[in-house]
């Protein structure tokens, strides 16, 4: 049966309209660099009084990504006997540390950040121009670090999962969509993970959040000599696109840390990742658990590799951090506001008996 240009543009909005219902009346998850955004994150400390000493670590946005993120202004006012910017002895990682003394009373702090961001997003349908990575930068991202080995099971993994693929693109994605099929998000586990990749490995558990995830995506590929590397960070916005898993709420970001990940690809230079973004929408949307085929699935998996949305403001890419100041452990990574009493670490997941609250706003363009 012939059809005519009237019937055609017909049945090609119905096809929109069923495409746009099956996935929730959404927008198709489709990041653009289209401006830059600016946003304002305001973390608000308060400690107990007693002891002799207290010490507080709050992390600030330092990454400066190429077209999709640049670190602004940082300020604060508190009742420290001492406050300022120190950076961690291995990973040079900035933050803001303050120092009180012996006090009866609440010692408070009020850090005020400021970033410009926009969506980050990389063509991978063809190589470009694009200068080597530098020999620091490389040695640095495809070392192993404490909780990512680089060796036995991390090495046998990434072997298996890129034999027979060719070139560092398709070795990313091999690794990519195999995380995306093989791992699950774990809503009970605390805050945003841990990140022992060898444990996950071994167990067989592969499970988490995005400090888990995704931090298997990075050693895997550092196994698989791809320099790559987590990005600790905090959604600042809601999604555009209308996921709701994948934003914030209201302007309350206390707990919208959120790690992502990015791979060095030769001829694309550093490309956004997100498998464990994809793993929260099957998890979140909708009825939730929604299964690989489902259209806001499939959406989000096509572009969390070579893209991201840029609501979301990046600290840091560090692994094995000490604090300044501090004798007691390190950290896996600093993304969270981080404190001591006496010495004592304080429970960072625990935001009200910390007590810190961190909020976010855009700022006018």
């Amino acid at each position: 049966m012939a059809l005519n240009r009237r019937r055609l543009l017909q049945l090609g909005a119905a096809s929109m309209a069923l495409a746009a219902s099956a996935r929730g009346a959404m927008a198709a998850f489709d990041p653009k660099p289209t401006g830059w955004r600016s946003f304002e994150l305001v973390t608000k400390v308060s400690l107990p009084g007693g002891g002799e000493t207290a010490q507080l670590w709050v992390p600030v946005p330092s990454v400066h990504g190429e077209g999709w993120m640049k670190p602004g202004a940082v300020n604060w006012e508190s009742d420290a006997d001492e406050v300022q910017i120190v950076n961690a002895p291995d990973t040079g990682t900035p933050m803001v540390h303050a120092v009180w003394g012996a006090s009866d009373g609440p010692r408070k702090l009020t850090l005020t950040t400021q970033a410009q961001t926009q969506d980050f997003v990389v063509d991978l349908s063809k190589p470009g121009d694009v200068e080597p990575l530098d020999e620091v930068e490389r040695a640095r991202f495809t070392a192993a670090t404490k909780l990512l080995p680089t060796d036995g099971i991390v090495k046998q993994t990434a072997d298996s999962i890129t034999r027979g693929k060719t070139g560092d693109l398709e070795k990313a994605r091999a690794i990519y969509e195999w995380i995306v099929e093989n791992t699950v998000r774990n809503p009970k586990t605390p805050g945003c993970g841990l990140g022992d990749i060898s444990f996950m490995l071994t167990s067989g558990d592969l499970s988490g959040k995005c400090a888990d995830l995704n931090a298997l995506f990075v050693g895997l590929s550092r196994a698989a000599g791809l320099p790559a590397r987590d990005v600790y960070g905090i959604r600042v916005a809601p999604s555009r696109f209308g996921y709701k898993s994948l934003g914030l709420k209201s302007d309350d970001a206390t707990g919208a840390q959120h790690c992502r990940s990015e791979v060095w690809l030769s001829g694309f230079g550093w490309v956004p990742a997100d498998a464990a973004d994809v793993r929260k929408v099957m998890l979140q949307e909708g009825e939730g658990h929604l299964g690989l085929k489902d259209p806001k699935v499939v959406d989000v998996r096509a572009k969390l590799f070579g893209a991201w949305e840029g609501n979301w403001v990046g600290y840091n890419y560090a692994h094995d951090v000490d604090l300044p100041g501090s004798d007691g452990p390190e950290l896996p990574y600093l993304m969270y506001p981080q404190a001591e009493i006496d010495g004592k670490r304080r429970d960072y997941l625990d935001a009200k008996d910390f007590t810190y609250q961190i909020t976010a706003h855009e700022l006018p363009a």
